[in-house]
This record gives C-alpha cells, sequence and structure tokens, in this order.
C-alpha cells in the first residue's frame, strides 16, 4: 500500500543572530561568513529550550496544517543529532506532551539526515500503524557554545525544527520511491560526543556530501525513469549555499530549483529539510514530482521522490 505526505510544519526560535555578532566571536568579517557559507543570519534558541520544546510546536503547526487530530497518530519518530546524550530521547517527551499515551514513539538520533531517515521509515509504517508524525528537531547552538568556538563551525548552524505527516490514507504527495545509504569509515570526520566541541572535517564533509547528495537523487530518478530536469522541487538538508549550487550542478538542473533558506537559518541539521519543506509547500506548489534530499554524520545519506497529482 502506497505512503503519502499530508503536511509540514516548522517551528523557528526568536532571537536572531546575525553575522555580525557571531563574526565579533570568531574574528570574522559578516561579509567572510556570507561568502564562505550563503548564510546571513540564524536562530538561536534561549538557553532554557530543549530540543524537545523546539520538536513540540513543530508538530504542533503540522498537525494544524494537517488538519487532523494528534489522537489519529500511530506513531512519532524524532530526529535529533543535538538531544541530550543519554536516554530517553527528546521523542518519549514530545508524546507525553501531545497528550498520546500507548503510541509508540522512536528517537532517530541522527544528524542533518536523520529527518530523512525517518520520513522513509514512516513510509514503511504508515500502513501498519496509521499516521506516523517525523519531526526533525535541532538545538545545534549548545553544540558549538560546548567548546572554544571554532569560525569554521560556529558561524554554519541556527536551531528550529521541522516536521511531516505521513500516512497510508490518501494525500497530496504519494512517496514514490527512496534510497538510503551509510558509510561508517568517515564517522569521524564529522562527530560530536556530547560533551566537547564539534569535530568536523570540513573538506571531506562537503566533498563527500557533493558527490553522495546527487548520487542518491539520480539512483531514485533512474529508477522511476524520471529526468532531473522535470522535477518541480528539491528540497535538501541546507547545509550551505554552496552546496545546494553545487547538487544543483551535478544534477543538470537550474539552481533555482534547489529550495533554499539557509541565508535566514543557517544549517539545522535534521531540522533543516523539513523546515524548508514546510516554508516551501506554504506557497501552494503546482503538481508534480519533488525530491528530498539528505547528507549527514555518519556519513548517511539518501533520497526520497514524491508526487502530487
Amino acid at each position: 500500500m502506497p505512503a503519502f505526505l499530508h503536511a509540514f510544519g516548522a517551528h523557528l526560535p526568536e532571537r536572531i543572530v546575525t553575522n555580525e555578532e557571531i563574526g565579533a566571536r570568531v574574528g570574522k568579517a559578516a561579509e567572510w561568513i556570507e561568502n564562505a557559507s550563503g548564510i546571513r543570519e540564524r536562530r538561536w534558541a534561549a538557553p532554557e529550550t530543549t530540543v524537545a520544546d523546539l520538536a513540540l510546536a513543530a508538530a504542533q503547526d503540522c498537525l494544524r496544517n494537517a488538519a487532523v487530530d494528534v489522537s489519529s497518530l500511530g506513531m512519532i519518530v524524532v530526529a535529533s543529532g543535538s538531544g541530550a546524550r543519554g536516554f530517553p530521547g527528546p521523542a518519549a517527551e514530545v508524546a507525553a506532551r501531545l497528550g498520546l499515551e500507548g503510541t509508540p514513539a522512536m528517537d532517530v538520533p541522527m544528524a542533518s539526515a536523520g529527518s530523512l531517515f525517518g520520513l522513509v521509515l514512516a513510509s514503511r509504517m504508515a500502513e501498519a500503524v496509521g499516521d506516523v508524525l517525523v519531526i526533525g528537531a535541532e538545538k545545534m547552538s549548545a553544540v558549538i557554545e560546548r567548546g572554544p568556538l571554532d569560525a569554521n563551525t560556529a558561524v554554519l548552524f541556527g536551531d528550529g525544527a521541522g516536521a511531516a505527516l505521513v500516512s497510508s490514507r490518501q494525500g497530496r504527495w504519494e512517496i514514490i520511491d527512496a534510497a538510503l545509504h551509510t558509510d561508517g569509515q568517515f564517522r569521524a570526520d564529522l562527530a560530536w560526543d556530547g560533551s566537547s566541541a564539534l569535530h568536523m572535517n570540513g573538506l571531506s564533509v562537503i566533498m563527500q556530501a557533493a558527490r553522495k547528495i546527487p548520487g542518491a537523487i539520480s539512483e531514485v530518478l533512474a529508477r522511476q525513469n524520471v529526468a532531473a530536469a522535470d522535477v518541480q522541487a528539491f528540497l535538501l538538508h541546507q547545509a550551505n549555499q554552496n552546496l545546494l549550487v553545487r547538487v544543483a550542478k551535478a544534477l543538470g538542473v537550474a539552481p533555482e530549483k534547489v529550495v533554499s533558506n539557509v541565508a535566514r537559518y543557517g544549517n539545522t541539521s535534521s531540522a533543516s529539510m523539513l523546515i524548508a519543506a514546510s516554508e516551501w509547500a506554504a506557497g501552494n506548489p503546482p503538481a508534480g514530482d519533488v525530491v528530498f534530499g539528505a547528507f549527514g554524520a555518519g556519513f548517511h545519506w539518501g533520497a526520497l521522490l514524491a508526487r502530487s497529482r
């Protein structure tokens, strides 16, 4: 039985951190940050705000947009690479605060690619459990504040959450196909142990992402005999603007087909793809094919093709 995407939701903290503000802390000019990443500003949550707080707000927004009651949910999946280390993860708290009792809630502790993996999991589970709410929520400001600020990473990240409702009920976008991959030999190139500073081998990450995202997208499109040029929009993990442009070039599509909000929100890790999807869907896009894609620590990556008629 096919699965469908019904609606998206998002939540961004109110506080805007400009390039001037973060640049002053790391000794970089605002122009250098924008030229290097395409980012002009990002949102940071208040110190007392948790990943679960962000996730709950995005979940509620998604349920409003889908016009469904929380009681219809058969499962919750919360993807976060910045959630507190240890257990339980944020999924159980989100389920409780939504008022659910007995509904399974699963954590996907995966940075950047977590919401994509969550969507694919939800598409497989929807027939058995009913509506599945997938949430990507990240408080990356807390991660970068853990150690001495590194100009190469501190300027990139923001906080936020996105959500999507997946169901076997007929919906707006049918999930057609997906591909997921992992290559653990590069796991040390992007890592955070929960207590010390984030470690990122920037050259390795950008080189691998620039190859693997278009590779996974091409894999899925080839199986479905869909040309990249015929895809209406590409909703990708918002790592930085340079990567989005490189993916567009590799696929041979116009850069404007790759939805981008990284200039306003920075890299919100596993939240970014669903935040971008929420803003895109709010624009009432026409019918057609849309591709989701992500790459993250692990390395984990993949792509998903959805279609509206």
